[in-house]
């Protein structure tokens, strides 16, 4: 007998935040479930796309908040150029310590019980050494993590060494056509993963699928579409089952 995940449809409400200084996007159901993600977004920052991701989400019943590594400054309006430029200022220890303030408000303030983290492309990374250094976390989901092959400049941690220390539950969703991450790194990430023991590793490969294919400008591309057609359902499953 096939089993399928819908989650139920929440009504949910959503506004821009301020936790202890730093900016973030709060989407929610009226009726807090207690399961939680914190959304590490793309380069676009918090734009439209990113918000659809927490909305949707919230709908299935899990309060999403969403980290501003830019403060404000999103996509939506701002030239590429630059969001890359302010991309390759971001300190790692910096970042991290901002998420461990929103995981603080959202175990604290929010009173949410259990709460894991979704990164998208740069966030993926981060996902990944978040979930090395918090102990709290239920879950940890990595869409196309951007892990270049020669670290950036202002990559002071390393992603694949920090993938083999987390100790929740992780789902790692990989384009096979990625020309930013080639699949060497991916295999090493994959290698990292499986090597531990005490918790559990789902790991999907998308043939022909690029960079980005959450991102809905990259599905003009039909391979792109259909591959976020597919990996968006699973990872909702997943949330939930790590998170209820």
């Amino acid at each position: 007998m096939a089993v399928s995940f819908a989650p139920m449809a929440h009504e949910i409400g959503t506004s821009n935040v301020r936790v202890d200084g730093l900016n973030a996007y709060l989407a929610a159901p009226r009726e807090s479930t207690g399961a939680g993600m914190l959304l590490l977004p793309m380069i676009t920052g918090i734009g439209t796309r990113v918000r659809e991701f927490a909305d949707e989400l919230a709908a299935a019943g899990v309060t999403t908040l969403s980290w501003d590594p830019f403060d404000g400054v999103s996509m939506d309006d701002t030239p590429r150029e630059t969001m890359v430029e302010l991309m390759n200022n971001l300190d790692d220890e910096t970042c991290l310590a901002e998420m461990r303030t929103l995981l603080d408000h959202m175990f604290g303030e929010l009173g949410l019980e259990q709460v894991g983290v979704v990164g998208y492309c740069l966030g993926g990374r981060f996902a990944l050494l978040l979930g090395a250094r918090e102990q709290r976390l239920a879950n940890v989901v990595a869409y196309h993590p951007t892990v270049p092959a020669t670290p950036a400049a202002n990559h002071t941690l390393d992603a694949v060494e920090h993938a083999s220390r987390i100790s929740a539950p992780v789902m790692m969703l990989y384009p096979g056509q990625d020309t930013i991450v080639p699949h060497e790194v991916f295999a090493a990430l994959q290698e990292a993963l499986q090597s531990r023991t005490e918790a559990d590793s789902i790991v999907h490969l998308y043939p022909q699928a690029h960079h980005g294919f959450s991102d809905t400008l990259s599905h003009g591309a039909e391979v792109n579409e259909a591959a976020y057609a597919v990996s968006q359902p699973q990872v909702l499953a997943f949330v939930h089952a790590t998170t209820s």
